[in-house]
């Protein structure tokens, strides 16, 4: 038979409740506790009657107390504390005067006491009992704003940390968005009606593609590659032959979750600075492996590197470290803060050029798999990702790829080439 789920509720979830539990179990222990030991002591069972009216009186008397604190526990802690001191004296000399009043009336014609003897011999009892209520009235009620006060903490951060991921993803389209539609204006200009609309349909899928996922959502890596794919299909439409890249991804990492449109800025810088200011282009490479209980995550690819003019701007800002450089654009600061919001200081964020010329950029996050509970399936090959190209316009020297989507990734280790 299965066994339902049990999940506690909290004691304070009902406030209301609480109180009243508190209240009868308060008083009832308090009742048990001195006719436990008029009994032990010998005392007759009428007694228990006297100590049943002074119990029921002590009950009341902070029903009344709970309504009055309710309303001074929210003004000036001077004010309050005052307040509470003076109304919890008069509380105790009330009860006093009542337990004294029916001593009297048990004891009447067996001991020759006073009023006030017995309100001063019997003023002990509720002053600890009515202190040590009020005392644990504050301390509960303190206790559970200090607990809404951190929650709504945590709830803000919460929202905080997500509006800035969300921003930060946000940025992404406008970014990606200028580049692109620069280049189909260029070709509409030159009346190159097919590449423009082919290049329309690309971007369209693409964006279609990036509005279904979250902004700061989690995705896996092969999520990631096939986004990249969609985006590529559309660099290749401006640079044909001048783009060459190379995925390479352990199948262990096939199923990693990372940031949405993480990969993406790294891919777009490496074609501003590597591909597009050489007249012989560039190849790309991304490279993903599990180590131990890291995500490793490599972009490189042979361009000048910072040797060259465009990305020897970026020695002018100055570098955070040795290996990490800031951009002139919104692309590695972007990735920089989205890993920082999503992990804090969990991650490694590097860059490196070599003097040679290439650069390269190294991410290295937890690793957390997509299908840790799901069954294990059974790898397909590996095979080659490839880009089918048409001729375009000759006047233009453009070749475009065909408008048909990419096909879907498969299972494992991929190496893909575009040369």
């Amino acid at each position: 038979m299965a066994v339902l789920p049990f999940q506690p509720t909290p004691f304070f979830a009902n406030k209301n409740r609480a109180f009243w539990n508190l209240q009868f179990a308060g008083w009832g222990g308090a009742f048990l506790l001195r006719a436990m030991s008029a009994l032990a002591n010998s005392q007759s069972f009428d007694l228990l009657a006297v100590i049943l009216v002074t119990t029921i009186t002590g009950f009341s008397i902070t029903l009344v107390l709970s309504v009055i604190y309710r309303q001074l526990i929210n003004q000036r802690p001077l004010v309050m504390w005052t307040s509470a001191f003076l109304v919890l004296i008069g509380a105790v000399i009330l009860h006093a005067s009542i337990d004294a009043w029916v001593q009297g009336i048990y004891y009447a014609g067996t001991r020759e006491t006073t009023f006030a003897q017995r309100f001063i011999g019997l003023s002990y009892i509720p002053l600890t009992l009515l202190g040590g209520w009020s005392a644990l009235y504050f301390a509960i009620n303190y206790f559970l704003t200090l607990e809404e006060q951190a929650d709504r903490l945590e709830r803000l951060e919460a929202q905080a940390t997500s509006a800035q991921l969300a921003m930060l993803r946000y940025q992404l389209n406008p970014h990606f968005l200028f580049n692109t539609l620069n280049s189909i204006s260029t070709l509409v200009l030159l009346k190159q009606t097919e590449p423009a609309n082919a290049m329309l349909t690309r971007l369209s899928s693409f964006l279609r593609h990036t509005l279904v996922t979250q902004p700061g959502s989690q995705v896996t890596l092969a999520q990631e590659v096939e986004t990249l794919q969609l985006y590529l299909e559309i660099e290749r439409m401006r640079f044909e032959d001048r783009l060459r890249t190379e995925f390479a991804i352990d199948d262990a990492a096939m199923d990693a979750t990372l940031p949405s449109m993480l990969l993406q800025p790294l891919i777009e810088n490496a074609i501003k600075y590597a591909v597009s200011p050489q007249e012989e282009g560039a190849k790309i490479t991304l490279t993903a492996r599990v180590v131990g209980e890291r995500l490793r995550i490599s972009v490189e690819d042979t361009g000048p590197g910072l040797e060259g003019p465009e990305q020897g701007d970026l020695l002018a800002l100055g570098a955070q470290s040795t290996n990490i450089t800031s951009s002139t654009g919104v692309g590695l600061p972007n990735i920089r803060n989205r890993l920082a919001q999503a992990y804090g200081e969990d991650h490694r964020f590097e860059t490196r050029s070599d003097p040679g010329g290439g650069f390269a950029v190294l991410i290295e996050i937890p690793f957390e798999s997509a299908s840790q509970d799901a069954p294990e399936e059974s790898p397909e090959p590996p095979r080659q990702i490839e880009t089918q190209k048409t001729p375009g316009n000759a006047g233009a020297g453009n070749t475009t790829p065909e408008t048909a989507a990419p096909a879907p990734l498969a299972r494992g280790r991929i190496i893909g080439s575009n040369a």
